[in-house]
């Protein structure tokens, strides 16, 4: 059995933040500019030229990226022999939120009561958790900061098993075509079918952190996501939603097991702001 301290994992989580905070990751900045080789828009160049201008001055000022910090979102993987000592990890990781709040400067964005006063928490806690126990030792977090215009314009719906792979590409495309704008575009899509109606948006929220290019295992489903990327380009938002050829620079799916009598399917859209991370203890 091995130990962990959760000071450890404060300490590291906190980095992380503020490390995704500061620097959009690699594989994402050689797609805004492999994406700006093919943009057909003059405007759309510009566009793309200054997202990654963006991006160089907030990694070298160490500031953040976006005005709009996210809402933190974790996903967990703790090894059934890992023994976490010292506290509880949920309290460790949202002292690591509220810390890198305070000394990243980051933006306060989350009410704890959504519907009556709305008043803000403060330090952008708490964080949202998922939790998964696996084999091994060691402690996987993978972490993302969800800014409200993308995550506003993610949708799901429950199809009919009947509407089959034809109304699974009408939902995600529509999805795409109606953020817009709105969601500040070139996207990363998610993309979650099956499960149950929570689950999928899980799985769509997840498929976000696969590197992008890296194709779903099953053939079927990568040529799916190719399809879907090409189509999603063809709709003509472009970067900003001021037109052009780059609207998306991937869509990624992730499936699970589903009843039979359902079909659900989970769009959840990524702004150009692709802020994530994952570490290992």
């Amino acid at each position: 059995m091995r130990e962990i301290n959760v000071s450890v994992i404060k300490d590291k989580v906190k980095q992380m933040i503020l490390d995704a905070e500061y620097k959009l990751p690699e594989d994402f900045i050689k797609a805004l500019e492999t994406a700006k080789a093919f943009e057909e828009s003059e405007t759309g160049k510009e566009i793309l030229d200054t997202i990654l201008e963006n991006a160089k001055v907030a990694a070298t000022e160490q500031v953040a990226y976006c005005q709009d910090t996210g809402y933190p979102v974790f996903f967990v993987e703790i090894g059934q022999d890992v023994h976490i000592t010292g506290g509880n990890i949920r309290d460790a990781i949202n002292e690591a939120v509220r810390e890198a709040t305070k000394e990243g400067y980051l933006r306060a964005s989350l009410a704890y009561d959504p519907i009556f006063d709305r008043k803000n928490t403060g330090d952008n806690t708490p964080a949202l958790i998922y939790f998964d126990i696996v084999p091994g030792d060691k402690i996987k977090i993978k972490f993302a900061a969800k800014g409200g215009g993308s995550e506003n314009q993610s949708k799901q719906a429950m199809l009919k098993p009947a509407d089959g792979i034809e109304g699974i590409k009408k939902f995600v495309l529509k999805s795409i075509a109606n953020a817009g704008p709105n969601a500040c575009p070139p996207f990363t899509v998610g993309v979650g079918i099956g499960g149950t109606f929570d689950y999928s948006a899980v799985l769509a929220k997840k498929a976000l952190f696969r590197p992008i290019g890296h194709r779903h295992p099953d053939p079927r489903i990568a040529m799916l996501e190719e399809e879907l990327l090409q189509l999603a380009n063809q709709l003509g938002v472009g970067p900003l939603g001021f037109g052009g050829t780059t609207t998306a620079v991937d869509v990624k799916i992730e499936i699970a097991p589903v009843h039979i009598a359902s079909l659900p399917v989970a769009v959840n859209i990524q702004c150009h702001a692709a802020r994530h991370t994952e570490l290992e203890i």
